[in-house]
């Protein structure tokens, strides 16, 4: 088991995520492109960075700050809550509003709208805690 957001854990992550055709394929659909970071929010650089094209993730901890689009922040405490039982969109939204789970870039509601998007975020739970 590798240690939460470490170098090891950021790799096994990617390969996950691009094996999981789940998550992968919706986001292909819509043909989303982005860079999503997490982290914890008394730091101001993130702890992990993943590239996403076309749904698969090209690279991790590559890109620039510069470059995020989504930047996501939670305690540990509250990340390996989310993580160690994955939570659905009412978990999520009850997260988000009582600021457990924090977006410094991006927009929560805008995502959580976009049916692609959502299952794609929900499902990233469950696949970081196989990782961890």
């Amino acid at each position: 088991m590798a240690d939460l957001f470490s170098t090891e854990w950021a790799q096994a992550f990617k390969d996950a995520w691009n094996a999981d055709e789940e998550i992968t394929a919706s986001l292909q659909r819509v043909g989303f492109n982005s860079v999503v970071a997490f982290g914890v929010p008394e730091k101001d650089e993130p702890s992990f960075i993943m590239t996403i094209q076309n749904g698969l993730v090209s690279s991790v901890n590559v890109a620039s700050v510069d470059e995020i689009k989504w930047d996501i922040r939670a305690t540990v405490d509250d990340w390996l809550s989310l993580i160690v039982k994955p939570p659905g969109l009412m978990r999520l939204g009850i997260a988000y509003t009582s600021r457990k789970l924090r977006f410094r870039k991006g927009d929560y509601a805008t995502m959580i709208k976009d049916p692609s998007l959502a299952g794609a975020f929900v499902k990233s739970f469950a696949l970081m805690g196989k990782v961890l």
